[in-house]
Formats: structure tokens, sequence, C-alpha cells
């Protein structure tokens, strides 16, 4: 038999040609950069489990916004850490609370810079679950939809540019939407976490954000992971409640779903490369088992690939320098 005409080795030659021909594209300005903000002071507190990330004070923000800028990075996503806990997680919703407060810092240190907020109840809760308990400790979908919508008001009303409901409750996205546009926050628009699954990936967020919850788990709202054709449901419904913007979490092991919301909605789609993903990637860096920079890239490309047009990642300032050099 001849030598086949077509060799694709031709187009992997040199870095040259291969850029040329390079599908896929990432760039800083694809990423989210997650920030956790506490009480206090001069803080920036080295979160164990999660090497390099840092629970930080409002004192500490517009340094942290100046770097992330000069890497090209364009926004954040903000959890926050409250002075007090209790059973409705009242700072979530109170307009001096820890997140509201570090909307105005950055707002008024960098009007421009892009603030997105994450909306739940879990990290303000004593009990750690995302919404108002019952007399058997499940949580009471309507209830907590009421609270969730005062919680997104009052992040637009600190200068919020976008909110991101992450609490898997039935019919947030419509009762958010609704509580904007009552409040003339008609322009403020919404990423859901629409295919948000039940993960073991999410240990060291729990940390970060003092969310771990007091007893049970979140399984009883949050997606089984067995499942795709309930993420599509899912991300249906909270289109059709005026998503604008619709993420699938955790995203690692998630890929199929990505590519699957992105090619049957064709909205834009976020994918969260969550605490547990990153965490795994720097003890294996750090035992010399891998090149941390390589499978960095790798990684977020196939996000990038796989139908993601937007990236939470802890990962963002690593990979901002990187794709500079």
């Amino acid at each position: 038999m001849p030598f086949p005409t077509h060799r694709p080795r031709r187009l992997r030659a040199n870095e040259t040609i291969r850029s040329m021909v390079r599908e896929t594209s990432l760039s800083p300005s694809d990423f989210i950069y997650p920030l956790f903000v506490k009480p206090g002071s001069g803080l920036k507190d080295e979160i164990g489990s999660m090497p390099g990330q840092y629970q930080l004070s409002i004192d500490m923000l517009p340094a942290e916004i100046d770097e992330l800028k000069a890497l090209g990075i364009p926004a954040v996503i903000l959890f926050g850490l409250p002075s007090v806990k209790d059973e409705v997680g009242s700072e979530a919703y109170d307009e001096h609370g820890i997140v509201q407060e570090a909307i105005r810092a950055i707002k008024a240190h960098d009007p421009e810079f892009y603030v997105l907020t994450d909306v739940c109840m879990c990290e303000y809760t004593s009990h750690g679950h995302c919404g108002i308990l019952d007399e058997r400790g499940c949580v009471i979908n309507d209830v907590t939809l009421e609270l969730l919508a005062k919680e997104a008001v009052s992040h637009a009303e600190a200068g919020a540019d976008m909110v991101a409901p992450s609490d898997m409750m039935d019919g947030r996205v419509a009762a958010i939407r609704s509580a904007l546009d009552a409040e003339g926050f008609q322009d403020v628009p919404i990423m859901a976490y629409s295919a948000k699954y039940a993960s073991g990936y999410y240990g060291p967020f729990r940390d970060a954000a003092d969310s771990a919850p007091a007893f049970g788990d979140r399984r009883g709202y949050q997606m089984d992971p067995a499942n795709s054709d309930e993420a599509m449901r899912e991300v249906e419904l909270d289109i059709e409640e005026g998503a604008d913007i619709v993420m699938v979490k955790p995203a690692l092991a998630y890929m199929d779903i990505i590519r699957r919301v992105k090619e049957e909605f064709e909205l834009p789609t976020a994918a969260y490369n969550v605490s547990g993903e990153y965490s795994m990637v720097k003890a294996a860096a750090a035992n010399d088992w891998i090149d941390e920079k390589r499978v960095v890239l790798e990684t977020l490309v196939g996000f990038k690939r796989a139908g993601a047009d937007l990236i939470l990642t802890y990962h963002a300032k690593d990979a901002a320098r990187w794709l500079k050099e």
C-alpha cells in the first residue's frame, strides 16, 4: 500500500504552525476568580486545604483587585464568612453584611471592575444548609426563595454587577429575577448554578467558606452525579425563569454535561473548576508527581473545548501568568 498522502504531523512540526491551527483558545479574560471575605482588618489567612488561596479582610481587597486587573482577569465572585451565624442566615441579606460591604469596597476602589456574588444561605446559617429548615431538618423550598431574593437584591443595592444563585432551590431564578426587576435592577444578570451536583469535590471549599453542614448532607437538593438528562431539565427551567448564564459545577468530572448544555441551549455557559479539583493538582504538584503548569492549562483548555465560555477557577492567577509568558 502506498504511504498516505495526508500526514497530520505536518501541522505539528513547530510551535508557529501549531498555534496557527489551534482550535481552542484560552485567555485570562475567560476567568472569574473566587474570593473569600471575612471580618477583621489586615487579614490574609491561607486556607490549609487550598494552598495559595486566602480568606481576606475587606481592607485587603483593593490590592487583590489591582493584581487581578494587571493579570487581565476581569471579574471576581465573592463568598462571605459572616461575623455571626443564625438559623435563618440573616447576615446573607443584611445591607451591612460581609459581602455587601466587600462589594462597596471594591466598587469604591475600582467602579469598573466586574463583581459577581454567590447567592446562597449555607455560609450564613448555623446549621450549614442552603435554606430554612423545618422541624425534620429538611430545607423548606418556598420560604427559602423569599430570603434568596432578599439576598440578591441586597447585593445589587450594594453594587454587584451579577448575582449567582447556588442553592439549587426549585424556582429560585424566577424569584430572584422578579425581585430584582421590582427594585429597578432589570439590568443585573443572573448566572445560575443550574447543574450543581452533590459532589465529593467540594471538601476544601467548605473549609474555605466555613460552610460544612452541621448534620446530614445536601443530596436532597443538589443533583445525583449519575444523572445527565436531569441536568438538561434543570438548565432548561433556569433559562425559562430568566437565567442569563448557566453553570455546570463541578467541571472536571462533568465535561459531558458542559458539552450537552452548550450544544442544546447555545446560551453562555460557565464551568466551576471547584476546590477539590484545585487541591488535587496542588497536592500532586507539591510532590513532583505532575507538571502543574501543563496540567492546569490542559484542564482549563479542556473546559473551553467542552463548551465553557467562562471558567470560575482558583488557578486563575497562575494560569494568567503562564498564558502571558
